[in-house]
């Protein structure tokens, strides 16, 4: 085992509709085609180079490495610098067209460089070998449904275990290698002209990026680099946006809480659309909204958490028994069983979602607002039901206090969305169920002996989701409840300066114990602070945690603060939109709330 892996050296590439991870040193471990929920044919992310990857990279060991993204773009550049001089690997994924395709190309800079490209495939997550043969000018790799076309000028030879490339290259000069997927059942596409391709790509990108609005603040390109995450996180043929484009990997080194998220979290997907809309990204709000609508259409009482990225509602949970993990961290799960959960925040953060298009002009439909009414009917049956929570527990369900605080949501966004956009809708009774839950939270979710809201009703744990409440306007920032919860958050949680969730050791949750500090709400503590006022203290501990991401700006889902790094899924939607917000709130340009 590699014990000097590191989550954070791994860099995205993505078309929209996959996503590659490419480590510092050349090596592509992780990719599914055709979709970010397909079975991946590099896996060595979880494994080792035999479960399938792409390495290309000096022939001898650099002395230095440096990588970024080009301005505005997911084009990866990687310089080498060698004993024989320096090169550079341009990485990046064209935006679909019919078929997806990795695209390299090896740029001389100086010296004459050794090079070595070595591709193992691997299908079905690092178990299947395919059949490799030579059509032309390709390489064709085939197992089942799947294929791969390799091409490149550069001299190749090997067989099923590896292909391997040695070559040489000099200071100006160019070297294309391109990796397409296509059906084994049709003929292999066309070849990519690597260059178009490049200048395509380069295009898509900073159009995209130049239609953002809210240019010359002071975390403008830390923003814009989330939202590059978010765009690439979403799946462009349905508009779902998946929650990281990777599975199992651990929240803790060596632990079991591994979970597969290349799907689709309708809260996620809803917070991500609040911070498309602040950013000016109309477009991807609407068609997130009406992914939304397809995939919860039908009996409100079979809405789930999460979704395939086209919809799908059958996402069982089983393990990948031959990978070892990610620093032999088991088990290696592909499907999520907490699609089968009661998560009442829900309704909240869709409810919220709804709202929000709205007041950002985005015009709303007759079936939309017939589907949201027909979910706070749901609502209101189910509202004082036990649940699994945020954190999606895998012990007893509970009464949650930030699942209470989201039905509250739900249903005043309800009232606001008759009072202030003219829609029909049972608003006395709406109002009325919101003023009752609000009463009951404020009675049962608040715990005198601990001086603060906790995480359920008659608990004593902390929980930082509670974070929230300001943020969706439940409560004031400056109510002295609240800000006796937010001291005792950060003395109970509160972890050189980073936040965990909860304290996982009082088997809340119903898995073995211990985790990292979760970035998501180290982010919403800064919103709450900015938010009381307390402005410097804010951007101490923003830039604090700018400093945890990588080289590149990306983020995982956690962060070890005594190892010093990052755990969890990666890259993280979550952790990303929780940054753009406390960005927009230490700016004075945060529109996605309404106060209470």
């Amino acid at each position: 085992m590699n014990t000097d892996r590191r989550i954070e050296d791994y860099a995205l590439l993505g078309d929209l509709q996959s996503a590659a991870l490419v480590h510092r040193h050349g090596s592509i471990d992780w990719v599914c085609f055709p979709r970010f929920d397909s079975g991946a044919c590099f896996a060595a992310l979880l494994g080792d180079p035999s479960n399938g990857r792409w390495l290309l990279a000096p022939a001898a060991e650099a002395r230095r490495v440096e990588r970024c993204y080009r301005f505005h773009t997911l084009i990866l550049e990687t310089e080498f610098e060698t004993d024989d001089g320096c090169v550079r690997v341009i990485d990046f994924m064209p935006p679909r067209g019919k078929a997806p395709d990795i695209v390299r190309i090896v740029e001389g800079v100086s010296g004459r460089v050794p090079m070595r490209s070595e591709l193992v495939i691997r299908f079905g997550y690092g178990r299947i070998v395919p059949w490799v043969r030579h059509v032309g000018e390709a390489r064709l790799a085939t197992a089942g449904p799947d294929a791969l076309s390799f091409r490149t000028p550069a001299e190749v030879h090997g067989e099923n275990l590896t292909s391997v490339s040695e070559f040489t290259v000099a200071p100006g000069e160019r070297i294309p290698f391109v990796l397409t997927w296509f059906p084994s059942h049709e003929p292999p596409p066309e070849p990519v002209d690597a260059e178009l391709a490049l200048a395509e790509t380069e295009t898509f990108w900073r159009e995209w990026a130049a239609s953002r609005k809210g240019d010359g603040k002071i975390y403008s390109e830390i923003v814009q680099q989330s939202l590059l995450v978010l765009k690439a996180l979403t799946y462009d043929p349905t508009g779902g946006i998946v929650a990281a484009p990777t599975t199992s990997l651990p929240e803790r080194i060596g632990g079991v809480r591994n979970w597969d998220y290349r799907f689709c979290w309708l809260r996620d997907a809803s917070l991500t659309l609040l911070a498309m809309l602040a950013a000016g990204y109309g477009a991807e709000a609407a068609e997130w909204r009406e992914w939304l609508l397809r995939a919860i259409a039908g009996d409100p009482k079979q809405m789930q958490i999460m979704y395939g990225i086209a919809g799908e509602r059958w996402l069982p949970e089983r393990e990948v028994d031959w990978l070892p993990g990610f620093l032999d961290s088991r088990p290696v799960r592909v499907g999520n069983a907490a699609s089968q959960q009661l998560q009442l925040d829900i309704f909240g953060e869709v409810l919220d979602a709804a709202y929000q298009t709205l007041v950002y002009g985005i015009e709303g439909s007759e079936f939309g607002w017939a589907l949201m009414k027909r979910l706070l009917g749901r609502l209101e049956e189910c509202w004082q039901e036990e649940d699994a929570g945020i954190w999606e527990v895998r012990g007893p369900n509970r009464h949650f206090t930030h699942s209470k605080v989201m039905a509250w949501v739900a249903f005043d966004r309800g009232v606001r969305i008759c009072e202030e956009f003219d829609r029909d809708g049972p608003v006395d009774r709406w109002r009325e169920l919101r003023d009752e839950i609000k009463a009951q939270v404020l009675e049962r979710g608040w715990n005198a002996r601990v001086g603060a809201f906790t995480q359920s009703y008659g608990s004593d744990a902390l929980d930082a989701s509670l974070l929230q409440m300001p943020i969706f306007g439940f409560i004031s920032a400056d109510d002295p409840r609240f800000v006796s919860t937010v001291a005792a958050i950060r003395r109970e949680l509160e972890v050189d300066g980073l936040l965990y969730r909860y304290r996982t050791e009082e088997g809340t949750d119903g898995l073995p114990a211990g985790e990292g500090a979760f970035l998501a709400c180290s982010f919403w503590l800064v919103e709450v602070l900015a938010m009381q006022g307390k402005d410097e203290e804010a951007r101490a501990l923003f830039d604090r945690l700018l400093g945890l991401g990588n080289d590149l700006g990306l983020f995982s889902e956690q962060y070890d603060p005594i190892a010093g790094r990052m755990l969890g899924n990666f890259p993280q939607a979550l952790t990303h939109l929780a940054l753009v917000e406390a960005a927009l709130a230490l700016e004075g340009a945060h529109p996605m709330r309404v106060t209470g």
